[in-house]
């Protein structure tokens, strides 16, 4: 009987330490506190294992692709030619080569990017893995309502009549012959087509 008491208190014993071992596991929980997010730590060694072996730079437009600022490579080649792309203030051709610290600034669907150069990969990596890349300096994006199209109609509002046409062209800035400020007659109708004026 004493045996069994004393399995008891040992099992009571251990029940006792058994709120120590949380304790314990709580200290290595901080202990994994202290240490990095998994996530962030898997997005680095993804970021470095995407890096370029043996080089210090990478072509930009294969860059802006990979860290997700353009949605194709050809996208990002095309803003190249275009004049919209430019590192450290100098327009650059596609194949021009970034390092770390440069300063990239992109003009993509309306809106400024400005981003500094902190890894150097050359494949598509996630977002969480593209956030690593770089440092974001970007101006926050205009609202929504500054952008909006100008001459939206309702949806089943049916097809525009002449007057809501030219309301449109007019918010927009488009003039053009059959416009009202556009020169030239209307068309469809003739120079003579004016009621009480005479045929000639």
């Amino acid at each position: 009987m004493a045996s069994q008491g004393a399995q008891y208190e040992g099992a009571d014993g251990t029940e006792d330490a058994a709120p120590e071992s949380p304790e314990g596991t709580g200290g290595s929980g901080n202990g994994g506190a202290k240490s990095p997010d998994p996530k962030v730590a898997a997005a680095i060694a993804a970021a470095e294992a995407a890096g370029p072996q043996g080089a210090t730079t990478v072509r930009v437009d294969s860059w802006i692709w990979s860290v997700r600022l353009v949605k194709t490579r050809s996208m990002g080649a095309t803003a190249c030619r275009g004049g919209h792309v430019r590192v450290n203030g100098e327009r650059v051709k596609p194949a021009h080569g970034v390092r770390v610290g440069d300063e990239v600034r992109l003009r993509h669907e309306g809106r400024e990017r400005v981003v500094v150069v902190t890894r150097l990969i050359r494949k598509r990596v996630g977002p969480p893995v593209a956030a690593q890349c770089y440092i974001d300096n970007s101006p926050p994006p205009p609202p929504r309502e500054a952008v909006a199209p100008a001459g939206i109609r309702d949806r089943g509002a049916g097809r525009p009549t002449k007057r809501d046409r030219r309301e449109m062209e007019r918010l927009r800035g488009v003039t053009g012959p059959g416009s009202v400020s556009g020169p030239g007659p209307v068309p469809g109708k003739g120079f003579g087509s004016v009621p009480g004026e005479p045929r000639p």
